[in-house]
């Protein structure tokens, strides 16, 4: 399996989780920390995976420092900071509004690296190469 098909199959995964946390009633903002807390796991895991395998080789021939990959980076950062913020909510309408914000950023991230930085991917690096990180994806989400 390509690293590309992979990263899809991760997004259709999580993108329910991020349904949830925006649309949900939480009555606390204790219950809010908690769901916020399961789907940081999930996003977490899938940044680090997507920068350590995808990101580097590509990196190796498109660049870093600026275009896509740089603007990926920032975003994961970002996405990163408003689940740490709700981590630390105090009410539920609180909650709403970071959960909101989080759910619009992950989806307009997400739809990047499926319309832009996937097939970008698939373009640069050779079949082979996408299939070799596809296999260290499976290695490091199968026990």
């Amino acid at each position: 399996m390509k690293i590309t098909d992979a990263l899809l199959g991760e997004h259709a995964v999580i993108y329910p989780g991020l349904d949830r946390i925006a649309e949900a009633s939480f009555a606390t903002a204790e219950e809010m920390r908690a769901a916020a807390a399961i789907l940081a796991a999930g996003l977490a895991s899938h940044a680090r995976i997507e920068d350590e395998l995808l990101f580097v080789p590509l990196e190796e021939q498109i660049g870093g420092e600026m275009g896509p990959l740089a603007v990926m980076r920032l975003e994961h950062d970002e996405i990163e900071g408003v689940l740490e913020r709700l981590q630390e909510v105090e009410g539920p309408t609180e909650g709403r509004t970071i959960a909101t914000r989080l759910a619009q950023l992950a989806r307009d991230h997400f739809a990047k690296e499926e319309q832009v930085l996937y097939p970008m991917a698939e373009n640069v690096l050779d079949a082979g190469e996408l299939e070799r990180l596809g296999a260290e994806w499976a290695s490091r989400r199968l026990p």
